[in-house]
């Protein structure tokens, strides 16, 4: 992926909490498509301003606001770099680049 392309690109961390079990899986499922899970009910991804609406707007759909939460958090480039993990895991690497 293109230098252009990435400048597009933010790093968001989504954590929804969802309390009915299909309306959950249908979250979990449509995340996936999106960006990684990082933990049961958390994903990282990089996504463009347009990806960022469309995935808040299908959301906003699959969800019953008065019980249910999707919690969206952006990550500039030098917040990106301080994250920590303790145990398994480490942060999503942007799109087109690998870490071998």
């Amino acid at each position: 992926m293109g230098v252009a392309l990435m400048a597009q690109r933010s790093f968001y961390v989504l954590a929804y909490d969802v309390v009915d079990d299909r309306r959950r899986l249908k979250v979990a499922r449509y995340l996936e498509a999106l960006g990684e899970r990082v933990q049961d009910s958390v994903f990282e991804a990089y996504l463009t301003p347009g990806e960022l609406d469309k995935l808040i707007g299908k959301v906003r759909k699959l969800i019953k606001t008065q019980e249910d939460s999707l919690r969206v958090y952006e990550l500039c480039a030098a917040c990106r770099e301080k994250v920590r993990t303790v145990g398994r895991g480490r942060v999503t690497a942007p799109p087109g680049l690998k870490i071998v």
